[in-house]
């Protein structure tokens, strides 16, 4: 068998780091900092915990790359809602499928926020990512065309986008489990907060 090239070794390095990255996610979405050893995320992965150093410095470091990429992806996802078709409502059900996708990447952040024991540079990321920057900036264009459209209710726009991710929010914090006993609401029961209509 003929030894690895440089580009098929650096493939497998690769695999390996998205590997480490999708096993911490994981359980920093669920234990948070504190709550979890590198030994964990070793097992999650599937490999030795010593393997993990040749990837990443610390835990603390591995924290904050996946904050950075929760973030990323929260701000990337809030913005496909304006590539969806229809009116604005129907954007904002499809949009809202409380679905296990971007769930993780939810919870870490909420630990990030939460917990203690986070690293600083972490803590400084979260503080520029805010609900209003973030969320509310984002969805005001789609709910203020709502509004004008008489498909969502009359008022501050900010604050009806304020309430209606907070209810999601919560759903998703409570589903982290995936307890089966545990059923989301329908989708149309949730943009009655958005659409005043009962």
């Amino acid at each position: 068998m003929s030894p690895l090239n440089e580009e098929q070794l650096q493939h497998i390095r690769d695999e390996r780091k998205e590997q480490i990255m999708e096993a911490a996610l994981k359980i920093f979405a669920r234990r948070g900092i504190i709550g979890t050893k590198l030994s964990m995320i070793a097992a999650e992965a599937g490999m030795s915990q010593g393997l993990l150093y040749h990837y990443f410095k610390s835990k603390d470091e591995l924290f904050v790359i996946l904050i950075q990429q929760a973030i990323q992806a929260s701000i990337d996802n809030m913005k496909t809602i304006y590539q969806l078709p229809g009116s604005p409502i129907e954007k904002l059900r499809t949009f809202t499928r409380l679905d296990n996708e971007g769930q993780l990447y939810f919870m870490l952040i909420h630990q990030a926020r939460t917990s203690d024991g986070v690293p600083e540079k972490a803590k400084q990321l979260i503080e520029q990512y805010s609900l209003e920057s973030y969320v509310v900036d984002i969805l005001e264009p789609l709910f203020i065309e709502g509004q004008e459209a008489k498909e969502f209710a009359p008022g501050d726009p900010r604050k009806l986008i304020s309430s209606y991710f907070t209810v999601v929010s919560a759903l998703m914090t409570l589903n982290i489990h995936e307890d089966e006993a545990y059923e989301m609401p329908e989708v149309d029961l949730l943009l009655r907060i958005v659409t005043g209509r009962p």
